[in-house]
C-alpha cells in the first residue's frame, strides 16, 4: 500500500512550497504589462465534460490525423475534427479517467483511477479491449504498433498486446517513500520503452521482453525530510533524434544518449512539468514559475523569464516562433524563443490551464481545468 500513501502528496502543494500554519503562502506574481506583438485568434471551443475534475489530473488532448481526442475525469472521451471542432463521436466510460489521452495505430487509449487501460476504436469510439493493471494510470499510454506501454502510479511499466490488451511483460521498480501525484508519460520506440521514475532515475527496457537495457540516475535525493528528498520525473520525456531530454523535481535537467543512457550534459533544475525543444534550445517550466531557455548542446542558459513566479505553470510547448505555457489563472503566455520576452497573452479558462498545450502545425489547442478545449491560431497584433 506504500504507493497509495505516496500518491496523497499532490503536486499543487509542492509547487506552491511548504509553509507552517503561521506562515501565509506567497500569492502568484501579478502579471506584468507589455506591448503585444501578436495575438491569439480563437477558431473554436468545446466543453469536454468536467475537465480535470477536483483531483490533480493532467488529461492532455492528443491530435491523431485530422482529429483531436480529449477526455474528462468522469470518463467522457470525445473525438473532434481538429480544424472545425465538429464532434465525430462521444464515448462515456463507466470508470473515472486519470491518464490520457494516447492515440495511434487505430486506437485511442486512456487509463483509469481503478487501474484499467481502455482501448477505443479511433474511428467509432467503440471499445476494442480493456485491461487491468497494478494501480491507477496517471499518464497517457504510448503505442508503437506492437505494444501499448503503460506507466502506473506504483512505478511499474506494463506492456500490453496491441490487439487484445493481454499483458506481455511487466517491469517493477520500488517507488520513493513520498512522491508527487502523477507520472510522466512513457516514451516508446520500436526497440526501447523509456520512462522516468519517482526515484529520479530514467530506465530503458527492451520492448519485446521488458528486460533493462540501461538505467541512469538524473537526480539524487537530498535533505533531511522526505519532502526535501522528492525527485520525481513527472514531466514526461522529450526525444529529438538520438537525444533524450529529461527534468526532475528538486534535481536536474539533463540530455541523455538514447541508445546508451550516457549523460551528455546536466544542470541543476527543479521541474514537475517537462521540457520543449525548438530553434536549437530546450525550454523548461521550472517549479518556481521561471521559464528558461537552454542551449540543447550544453548547459548554457540562454535566457530566463521569472515574471510568472508561483503561477504553477504547465509544461511548455513550442508554437511557431514562440514558447507557450499555461498558468493557474487560466492564461496562456507566449514568449519569444529568442530572448524569452512576452509577446502575447490570452485567458482560456478561469479555473486554470495545467495540461501542456498541444501544437499541430499552425494550430494551438489548450485544455482548461474546467473542461474548455480551445483551438487557436496566431495573427498579428493590431
Amino acid at each position: 500500500m506504500r504507493w497509495k500513501t505516496a500518491a496523497l502528496l499532490t503536486l499543487a502543494v509542492l509547487a506552491a512550497g511548504c509553509s507552517s500554519k503561521d506562515t501565509k503562502e506567497a500569492e502568484p506574481a501579478e502579471l506584468v504589462k507589455f506591448k503585444a506583438e501578436v495575438s491569439l485568434k480563437k477558431e473554436w471551443s468545446r466543453s469536454i465534460g468536467d475537465g480535470q475534475g477536483k483531483t490533480y489530473n493532467l488529461l492532455t488532448p492528443v491530435v491523431y490525423g485530422d482529429q483531436i481526442y480529449a477526455a474528462d475525469v468522469e470518463g467522457l472521451v470525445v473525438s473532434m475534427d481538429r480544424l472545425t471542432g465538429k464532434v465525430n463521436w462521444k464515448k462515456k466510460l463507466d470508470k473515472p479517467v486519470s491518464g490520457g489521452v494516447g492515440a495511434g495505430y487505430g486506437l485511442v487509449l486512456v487509463g483509469t483511477l481503478r487501474g484499467e487501460v481502455v482501448a477505443l476504436d479511433v474511428s467509432t469510439g467503440e471499445e476494442r479491449w480493456r485491461s487491468q493493471v497494478s494501480s491507477e494510470v496517471l499518464a497517457a499510454p504510448a503505442v508503437n504498433g506492437d505494444i501499448v506501454l503503460v506507466q502506473t502510479q506504483d512505478d511499474r511499466l506494463i506492456a500490453l498486446e496491441i490487439d487484445t490488451g493481454a499483458q506481455r511483460w511487466s517491469y517493477e521498480s520500488s517507488p520513493a517513500v513520498l512522491t508527487l501525484r502523477g507520472t510522466g508519460a512513457p516514451l516508446l520506440t520500436n526497440q526501447l520503452a523509456v520512462a522516468g521514475l519517482s526515484s529520479g532515475k530514467v530506465v530503458a527496457l527492451d520492448t519485446r521482453r521488458g528486460l533493462p537495457v540501461w538505467e541512469q540516475r538524473v537526480a539524487i535525493p537530498q535533505g533531511r525530510s522526505e519532502l526535501e528528498r522528492v525527485v520525481d520525473i513527472d514531466g514526461g520525456l522529450l526525444l529529438s533524434g538520438g537525444t533524450l531530454y529529461v527534468a526532475s523535481y528538486q534535481g536536474r535537467a539533463a540530455a541523455l544518449e538514447l541508445e546508451s543512457g550516457r549523460i551528455l550534459w546536466q544542470r541543476d533544475a527543479s521541474s514537475y512539468s517537462g521540457a520543449a525543444l525548438g530553434y536549437g534550445s530546450v525550454y523548461l517550466s521550472l517549479a518556481d514559475g521561471t521559464v528558461e531557455g537552454i542551449d540543447e548542446r550544453s548547459t548554457t542558459a540562454l535566457w530566463r523569464n521569472d515574471s510568472l513566479a508561483r503561477r504553477q505553470l504547465s509544461a511548455p510547448a513550442v508554437f511557431s516562433s514562440y514558447v507557450v505555457v499555461g498558468d493557474i489563472e487560466g492564461y496562456l503566455h507566449l514568449l519569444s524563443q529568442v530572448d524569452g520576452r512576452f509577446v502575447a497573452r490570452e485567458r482560456i479558462d478561469s479555473s486554470g490551464v495545467r495540461a501542456r498545450p498541444v501544437v499541430e502545425g499552425d494550430w494551438l489547442y489548450a485544455f482548461g481545468n474546467d473542461g474548455k478545449l480551445v483551438a487557436l491560431t496566431i495573427r498579428q497584433a493590431d
